[in-house]
């Protein structure tokens, strides 16, 4: 009697950790928040094209490729969920800005498009242009940064409406005037 007593005292203390932690949102799965490591070099200077970040209609348009509406061979939702919280095991939660917010567009376009090793995130490049990267980078960002984009100067996550474009080719030398011809001789 005295050791059914104790084994019921004892699940009764896991089972009230479980729910203390559950209360206090403690997270399971994704572990630490960690930043991610840098985009390659055939990454790094790639960015958001200009005027998106802030473009509706692109936000919808990578909406629909990441629920599977548009092309039916990308389903981001099948794993991350339709509103960025996962369905499947080991699937990044977009949902947490706090963990997003370490992702330049840089990295988030070279995840997609490469896939992360050691998990089941496939590499998406050969099912999609790098446009539709974009929009879905564009769509996922809205789920745990909403209204942010990515500054490229500042390197970091600023309000859409304040980003600065992405560093412009620099220009080229204008072109020397052409000599004045010499005065005619006497």
């Amino acid at each position: 009697m005295v050791m059914k007593q104790m084994k019921v005292s004892q699940l009764a203390v896991l089972l009230g950790m479980g729910l203390f932690m559950v209360a206090c949102g403690g997270e399971v799965g994704e572990g630490p928040i960690v930043p991610p490591p840098p985009a390659p070099a055939e990454y790094a200077d790639k960015h958001m094209p200009a005027g998106w970040w802030a473009d509706a209609a692109k936000m919808e348009e990578g909406r629909k490729l990441f629920i599977g509406e548009t092309n039916p061979d990308v389903n981001c939702a099948s794993c991350h969920g339709k509103d960025g919280k996962p369905v499947k095991a080991g699937a990044r939660d977009f949902r947490v800005g706090e963990r997003m917010k370490l992702y330049s567009d840089s990295v988030w376009a070279w995840r997609i498009s490469e896939g992360v090793p050691n998990t089941k995130m496939k590499a998406w490049k050969s099912k999609m242009a790098e446009e539709d990267i974009w929009k879905l980078v564009l769509f996922e960002r809205s789920l745990g940064l909403a209204g942010k984009g990515w500054d490229v100067d500042k390197k970091s996550w600023v309000d859409a409406a304040s980003v600065s474009a992405a560093p412009a080719a620099p220009a080229e030398a204008p072109a020397e005037a052409p000599a004045a011809p010499a005065p005619a001789g006497k």
